[in-house]
């Protein structure tokens, strides 16, 4: 396998037993990531919000001494309830995704940060041309050592 470099001395075993892993991994995280529910309350627990990831607000409980409230106040209090539930959620995927990612690669990171998600992109997008391109290489040399 002579020419063809570092590539001939890849551990097909390897790499696919590892693909296997991280798949499983993947697998298992999206498991956890429908089953969480974040939760959150608000008017000394008379407003309690439940928010999922397939459902958005799922629920909402409102104690009928919450009705006490002007509606104004009552609307704040839901809102900040539902956004906090919301909150709750999201923290909780972070997590999960940190323990499958790794804290530095997790990408809940990029999530309310543009200039870091397009960062991110365009480093990948880099990184993809540069692979594609030693691809097209090896390939453009293997083509010509069999008179292709």
């Amino acid at each position: 396998m002579e020419g063809f470099g570092d590539f001939a001395n890849i551990d097909v075993d390897k790499l696919l037993s590892g693909a296997h892993e991280r798949m499983a991994r993947v697998q298992e995280m999206q498991e956890q990531l429908a089953d969480l529910v974040g939760q959150a309350e608000g008017a000394e627990g008379r407003v309690k919000a439940t928010y999922t990831m397939a459902g958005g607000l799922t629920d909402l409980d409102i104690d009928p001494r919450a009705l006490r409230m002007g509606s104004k106040d009552l609307a704040a209090t839901i809102k900040a309830t539902v956004h906090e539930a919301a909150q709750d959620l999201q923290r909780q995927v972070a997590e999960i995704m940190s323990g499958v990612f790794g804290e530095a690669d997790n990408p809940m990171k990029l999530v309310g940060d543009r200039d870091a998600a397009v960062a991110k992109v365009k480093e990948a997008q880099a990184a993809y041309d540069r692979t594609m391109q030693d691809v097209m290489g090896q390939l453009d040399a293997v083509r010509k050592r069999l008179g292709l």
